[in-house]
């Protein structure tokens, strides 16, 4: 995020990210691309896959402790890319759909089971039964509703031939004094 309104928003928040960097990158960029062709959403800048939020802004040393150890317990996770996706209404969210694949399974479950030990604040957290794997591509929440259908009948559809990469880091994205910081941990070290 880059923009004053944004930052703002998200002042004392974190967020633990993946970032895939070859063809599934390539691929969400593109389809962001499309996205905003046809329309000003506001958008996240660069693809991601959260795998959880916090609100910590004091405790900032012992959730990086925490995603330090996780990390060391990790391999490096495997994302698939399925399809153009939408989260519907009130979200209003055009997505990469990711398949839950084993090893961003067990990330997703092997966090959540770290941070139960804790009571470090966890933000908009589902079960992992519950939770969607994605990568927002804009985000459509001030739509009214035939403005979002045009754009999500456009735009959602299965990929014909799903994309793979395997992601070997994390990033804790903390939003801190009107600033992005950006900490990378090394999965499986």
């Amino acid at each position: 995020m880059n923009t004053p309104t944004q930052l703002a928003s998200l002042e004392g928040q974190q967020y633990l990210v993946l970032r895939p960097v070859a063809a599934v990158a390539d691929r969400f960029a593109a389809e962001q691309r499309r996205a905003l062709d046809t329309s000003d959403l506001p958008h996240p800048f660069t693809g991601h896959v959260t795998l959880r939020g916090f609100f910590e802004p004091t405790r900032g040393d012992e959730l990086r402790a925490l995603i330090r150890e996780w990390a060391a317990a990790r391999h490096p996770i495997e994302i698939v890319a399925e399809a153009v996706d939408a989260f519907p209404s009130p979200w209003q969210v055009l997505i990469v759909r990711l398949a839950r694949t084993p090893t961003l399974l067990d990330a997703y479950a092997s966090l959540t089971a770290a941070l139960d030990a804790t009571d470090l604040r966890r933000l908009g957290e589902l079960s992992l039964a519950d939770w969607t794997f994605h990568m927002s591509i804009v985000y459509g929440k001030t739509l009214l509703p035939h403005e979002w259908t045009s754009i999500t009948s456009a735009r959602v559809r299965a990929f014909e031939h799903p994309l793979e990469e395997v992601v070997s880091t994390v990033e804790l994205v903390s939003y801190a004094e009107g600033e992005e910081h950006r900490e990378v941990f090394t999965l499986g070290r």
